[in-house]
């Protein structure tokens, strides 16, 4: 089922939970590691719902300010840039640590970038996300001022309610391309081609590819993300997990 005019994404999560809490709608795979994680509609929900308290009530983030969103394809990438949306922040996604022209408020790195976003503070709030199996925190210490998502997250409350909102014409996505707002956004999502609940799986970073996690949420369909695949893998986790699209195609 599809969420029609929904033009945020509140409108959009608001559909799936009411729609179909239970059914997949992130799973992901390493096969570098063996790793296999699903998230049903309402366990993403939730994890959005802490990431947003996060970001908001523990890091004074507001509508408007920019987060950089610097991790591989992982499921967290997902539930990071739901709970930017959520709370009407701007996403940068895979912005350069080196590149100081990128005016974020905040930045949420993986275990590869902590040292280059680490310089950036207190200028910028980093959190950092270790990417072991259930966001477990760092084994080691991490460098002054690097929050470790992986102890911060799990004090956080189960549900989340913006104070100040995002509307349809707020900016969701910023990056060289230009900037797209809610409506843009979600609009493109509701005429993609995953249709009928289909099962997407891509091997592409929903950071660069927006619309390969935008389009299986809004379509209520689901997205089966793999990351550093082993092509003969692939093809059995696409029969597998019953995908019915991959990207690229």
């Amino acid at each position: 089922m599809t969420t029609g005019s929904a033009t945020t994404f509140a409108d959009v999560l608001t559909r799936r939970l009411r729609n179909d809490p239970g059914q997949p709608l992130v799973t992901f795979y390493d096969h570098d590691t063996g790793e296999r994680v699903e998230l049903s509609v309402t366990t993403w929900a939730n994890w959005v719902a802490k990431a947003s308290s996060l970001l908001v009530d523990e890091l004074g983030l507001e509508r408007g300010d920019r987060i950089g969103i610097d991790l591989p394809p992982h499921w967290l990438g997902t539930v990071f840039v739901g709970a930017a949306w959520n709370a009407g922040l701007v996403v940068v996604p895979l912005p350069d640590p080196a590149d100081p022209a990128t005016d974020l408020s905040a930045v949420v790195c993986g275990p590869d970038a902590v040292e280059g976003w680490a310089a950036h503070g207190p200028d910028v709030e980093v959190l950092a996300c270790a990417l072991l199996p259930m966001g477990v925190r760092f084994k080691d210490p991490l460098p002054a001022g690097v929050r470790d998502v992986g102890v911060e997250i799990w004090s956080q409350p189960d549900a989340f309610t913006p104070w100040d909102p995002p509307g349809p014409e707020d900016i969701a996505l910023s990056s060289p391309a230009g900037e797209v707002t809610h409506a843009t956004l979600w609009g493109e999502a509701a005429a993609g081609t995953l249709v009928g609940g289909g099962r997407l799986l891509s091997v592409a970073n929903p950071l660069s590819e927006p619309a390969t996690f935008s389009e299986p949420l809004t379509q209520g369909g689901s997205l089966v993300l793999v990351a550093k695949a082993v092509q003969g893998l692939l093809e059995a986790a696409y029969a597998a997990e019953r995908a019915t699209a991959r990207f690229p195609a």
